[in-house]
């Protein structure tokens, strides 16, 4: 039998060493790259595993049971985390997210975010702990979540309608076990809790007045996401986005919203409240989020990193390559050389990719690069 051959630019195997500066500063709690945008969020992506397969980021006909993942050896420890993530806090993050892939599919998830909890940030808090899951296993994992110290819990939901969502997540997992892992959220004591849905014109955007009605008044707030070019292997395209302003067009034909101010600097999504009689917001009712990275780009103030499961920096979603940390770690350098690293890879930063997709070839990165990364290695 001929040798099988996945067509895929494996962009995890090429090391690209950090460059350490020869005289490093030490961190002073605010970092800026070209244009001048602060460090802020680190993303952390715990496994480059899901147990769903979204036809948006992890296709079934290429996330196969042949996908070369990333063997246990490769991926960075907890305790490799931690150190990251205390270096990258001295830098000035605030917020740490957990992604993947499915993050709760990391065995004893919880131990890492005990580690994460007692670091602090420059002004001596406690760093904002976040997660992004699908949800499939919350009722059994968000009491000890919550016990380990995460403060927050996204899920990502594509619909209340039973089928769609089978359809959508390909391997038809039923959308009654995702609500009932939002409410065990809820049960748990996790907070601002947020669901995420990825919005393609034809496919399930019949569902945004519904999943709009259903969230209305819960204390979940829904946030509607434009499909995105992530990756090169989910045939994006552009006649399937459904933009953001149609979409909260649709939704005012039905339900009085009001614009809302953002809640901190680089927030990507655009907030709007639900209105009461008088036409002003009403906080039990709660608000609706749009995230518009295709067609209103927010690239001139975005302040996050991602770090991939072995160890690969990447400057934005829309990334080719990555800077290997992992090698520093293994490879005996100190916190000093580590956080010149860090420093000096963001300071050279002037990814501005969304704000250039337009003017850039059809399935192509940056000018000069490879092929983007998949979401599925470095999250969302």
């Amino acid at each position: 039998m001929a040798e099988r051959v996945i067509p895929l630019v494996d962009q995890r195997i090429a090391a690209l060493r950090a460059v350490v500066p020869p005289h490093a500063q030490a961190p002073t709690g605010h970092l800026v790259d070209t244009r001048g945008r602060a460090l802020r969020d680190l993303r952390i992506s715990v496994t480059d595993r899901c147990n769903f397969r979204c036809s948006y980021c992890m296709p079934k006909e290429v996330f196969d049971k042949d996908y070369p993942y990333l063997p246990h050896s490769a991926l960075l420890s907890f305790e490799e985390i931690t150190r990251l993530a205390r270096l990258f806090l001295a830098h000035g993050v605030r917020k740490i997210r957990l992604t993947g892939g499915e993050p709760l599919l990391r065995k004893n998830l919880e131990v890492l975010i005990a580690q994460l909890a007692q670091l602090r940030t420059v002004d001596g808090l406690p760093p904002d702990l976040t997660l992004t899951t699908n949800g499939s296993l919350l009722v059994r994992k968000a009491r000890a979540l919550k016990d380990a110290g995460l403060n927050r819990v996204t899920v990502s939901l594509d619909g209340l309608d039973d089928a769609v969502f089978r359809r959508m997540n390909d391997v038809d997992f039923p959308v009654a076990d995702v609500l009932a892992g939002i409410e065990a959220a809820h049960a748990a004591g996790l907070s601002q809790i947020k669901v995420n849905m990825v919005v393609k014109r034809g496919t399930n955007d019949h569902e945004i007045l519904p999943m709009a009605r259903h969230f209305r008044g819960t204390g979940t707030t829904l946030r509607f996401i434009e499909y995105m070019d992530v990756g090169a292997t989910n045939g994006w395209r552009m006649d399937e986005v459904l933009p953001s302003a149609e979409l909260i067009a649709r939704l005012r034909a039905h339900l009085p919203l009001v614009p809302l101010s953002p809640t901190s600097p680089g927030e990507t999504a655009e907030r709007w409240g639900y209105a009461d009689a008088s036409g002003r917001h009403d906080p039990a009712l709660g608000e609706v989020g749009v995230i518009s990275s295709v067609t209103q780009a927010f690239c001139h103030d975005c302040n996050r990193a991602r770090l991939s499961t072995e160890g690969r920096l990447y400057l934005c979603l829309f990334a080719s390559q990555g800077h290997d940390l992992r090698s520093l770690l293994r490879g005996g350098a100190d916190d000093e050389a580590i956080a010149a690293a860090i420093g000096a890879i963001w300071q050279g930063r002037s990814d501005r990719y969304s704000e250039l997709r337009g003017s850039l070839p059809a399935d192509t990165a940056m000018p000069g690069a490879a092929r983007r990364v998949e979401m599925s290695y470095i999250g969302g």
